[in-house]
C-alpha cells in the first residue's frame, strides 16, 4: 500500500511539474509575441493607373525590377502588394527581394523568395491587396533593397501603382531569376503594385506616416538619389525612427488635384499603416493654387478636413503634426485671393493648440526678402523645392521634431 501511495504521488508530482513547465512556456511565448510588433519601414500611396503610366506591352508574361529605400532596419519583414485600385485580378507567379547595387543590379548571394500562404504564386484578387508571410532578410537601416516581380499572363488593364516613384524601375519579358541580368530592359520611373514593407521589432520604435503632394512625393528631386525631404528626414535621424512617404503629385485635400483626395485616402495611406506612432500633415497648395473662386469656402473645408485629420490621429492615440504650405510666388500657382488663402491656414496651423506639433517649413524655405517666394537657392519652378531646398526641409523637419520629445 505505501509503494502504491509512493507512486501515486510520483504521477502527481511529474503531472504538477509539466503542467507548470508547460505554462512558463506558454507565458514565455506571450511575452515573446507582445514584445515584438510590425513597424513600417518604406511604404508609398497606391494610385489607379492610367494609360499613360502603364508600361508599353503591360505587365503580363514579364517581370519587374523595383528599387525602394527603407528608413529602419529588421531581420524578420514582411511586404505589402496592392491591387486596390484595379478592375481586374494579377496573377503574380513570384516575387523575390534582394539588396540593390548599381542601376538595376542585385547582391545575387542576397536573393529570397517571398511566399504567400506558403506559395511563391499568388493572385491578388481585384480592389484587395495581400501580406507575404514572414521572412528573415537582414534588412540594413537606409539601405536600397531590389523587388523583383514575375507576372503570370493575366493582369489588370489598369495596374496600381505610385507615379512618382523618383527611382527607375525595370522590366523585361518573360519570368527572371536571381541571377538574370535585366538586359535591354524597358524603363519606367513608377512602381506597380508593392505599397509597404514592414519589420518586425522588439522594441518601442518611433514610426512617422506623411500625408502630402508632390513636395513630399519629391518633385523636383533627382532621380534614384534618394533626395526627397523625407529621404532627408530618415538620414537625420539614421535610420533609427520608420518614415514613410504617403505623398502622391497633384494631391488636393478635399477635391481637384490628382488621385483620391486626402480626406479619401487619409484612413488607407495613414492609419492603417504598421506601427506609426506620429502623423504629419502637409497639403492644400493644389486645393488654394491658381485663379480660383469660393477662396474662402476653400480655407474652410481645408480646415474641416485637417480638424478630421487630428480627431481620428489622435482617437488612434498617434501625435499630431502640421506642417505650413510653402510659398509660390511668381509660379503659375501664383494669385492674391489663393495667396490669402495660403496665410490664413497657416495662421490657423501655427495657433492651433489640438497638435503635438508644427513644422514651420513656410519659415523655413520662404525669402525673406521676398516672403512669399521661395528662396531662389531652393527651386528651379518656385513651387517644388530642388536637392538642396529638400534638404533643409528634412533637416528642418528633424529639429521640429525632436524639439517636442
Amino acid at each position: 500500500m505505501k509503494v502504491c501511495n509512493t507512486e501515486l504521488l510520483c504521477n502527481v508530482m511529474k503531472r504538477i511539474a509539466f503542467s507548470f513547465l508547460s505554462s512558463l512556456c506558454i507565458i514565455g511565448a506571450l511575452a515573446q509575441s507582445v514584445d515584438k510588433s510590425w513597424t513600417g519601414t518604406w511604404a508609398t500611396a497606391v494610385e489607379f493607373t492610367g494609360p499613360g503610366d502603364m508600361p508599353k506591352s503591360s505587365l503580363s508574361g514579364r517581370s519587374l525590377r523595383e528599387i525602394v529605400q527603407v528608413s529602419i532596419p529588421g531581420d524578420v519583414m514582411r511586404m505589402q502588394l496592392s491591387n486596390i485600385h484595379s478592375k481586374e485580378p494579377v496573377e503574380i507567379k513570384s516575387v523575390f527581394i534582394a539588396n540593390a547595387l548599381d542601376s538595376c543590379d542585385i547582391d545575387v548571394k542576397s536573393a529570397k523568395y517571398l511566399t504567400f500562404n506558403g506559395k511563391k504564386s499568388v493572385t491578388i484578387p481585384a480592389g484587395e491587396a495581400v501580406y507575404c508571410d514572414d521572412i528573415k532578410f537582414d534588412l540594413q537601416p537606409l539601405q536600397k533593397l531590389a523587388i523583383t516581380v514575375n507576372y503570370g499572363e493575366n493582369t489588370p488593364v489598369n495596374a496600381s501603382s505610385h507615379r512618382g516613384s523618383r527611382t527607375t524601375s525595370f522590366i523585361i519579358n518573360g519570368e527572371a531569376k536571381p541571377k538574370t541580368k535585366f538586359v535591354d530592359a524597358e524603363k519606367l520611373d513608377h512602381w506597380y503594385n508593392i505599397s509597404c514593407i514592414d519589420v518586425l521589432t522588439d522594441q518601442p520604435t518611433e514610426c512617422i506616416a506623411i500625408i502630402g503632394n508632390s513636395i513630399t512625393d519629391g518633385r523636383g528631386s533627382t532621380t534614384n538619389l534618394q533626395n526627397r525631404w523625407p529621404d532627408f528626414l530618415a538620414k537625420a535621424f539614421d535610420g533609427k525612427i520608420g518614415v514613410l512617404n504617403l505623398g502622391i503629385g497633384g494631391n488636393a485635400v478635399v477635391n481637384g488635384g490628382l488621385s483620391e483626395p486626402a480626406v479619401v485616402r487619409f484612413d488607407r495611406d495613414v492609419l492603417d499603416q504598421a506601427g506609426v506612432t506620429s502623423v504629419v500633415i502637409f497639403e492644400g497648395v493644389n486645393d488654394i493654387g491658381g485663379k480660383r473662386p469660393n477662396h474662402q469656402e476653400i480655407v474652410k473645408n481645408i480646415i474641416d478636413a485637417y480638424s478630421s485629420f487630428i480627431k481620428k490621429s489622435k482617437d488612434a492615440g498617434k501625435k499630431v503634426y502640421l506642417a505650413t504650405i510653402t510659398p509660390y510666388k511668381n509660379s503659375f500657382y501664383e494669385d492674391h485671393f489663393s495667396e490669402a488663402a495660403r496665410l490664413t491656414i497657416n495662421d490657423w496651423i501655427r495657433a492651433n493648440k489640438d497638435v503635438d506639433g508644427v513644422i514651420d517649413f513656410d519659415a523655413a524655405v520662404r525669402d525673406p526678402e521676398n516672403p512669399s517666394a521661395l528662396r531662389p537657392e531652393f527651386s528651379d519652378d518656385w513651387l517644388h523645392l530642388n536637392p538642396a531646398g529638400y534638404e533643409a526641409m528634412g533637416k528642418f523637419a528633424a529639429e521640429s521634431l525632436k524639439s517636442k520629445d
